[in-house]
């Protein structure tokens, strides 16, 4: 499991733990069932704190992400569909957003905007 933590991110780092765990579940690198390393390792591959990884592992069970079990570990949980379903309509509502902002200050029209997003979203790759 590859983490990469950043020093210029705004996010803390049990946030950006938490995040790219969140993406390799949602994105099927990691499926359920799957152990997570341990805190303390992930604190040790990491050069963190065990705390940090542990307030990173509470929060993805907080959310539905991990389950955790006593002296066996963490492992990924089962997705809701509609779990899976609101965390991607949520990302996707962020990007419009930044989206729409962008085309509002270069002042491009709605319809122009409409049709950029048809483009992408009838293109076989997406892009």
């Amino acid at each position: 499991m590859d983490i990469i933590l950043s020093n210029s991110s705004n996010d803390p780092i049990y946030l950006q733990i938490v995040n790219q765990i969140k993406a390799m579940i949602l994105s099927g690198e990691l499926v359920e069932g799957e152990a997570l390393p341990s805190m303390r390792n992930l604190a040790l591959q990491m050069r963190i704190s065990v705390i940090t990884t542990k307030r990173a592992y509470e929060e993805l069970e907080r959310e539905g992400f991990i389950e955790s079990y006593t002296g066996k570990g963490s492992f990924v949980k089962g997705q809701n569909a509609e779990l899976l379903r609101e965390t991607h309509l949520k990302q996707i509502e962020e990007h419009l957003s930044q989206a729409t902002e962008i085309a509002k200050m270069s002042g491009i029209e709605l319809e122009e905007l409409t049709s950029i997003l048809e483009l992408f979203y009838q293109s076989p790759s997406g892009k």
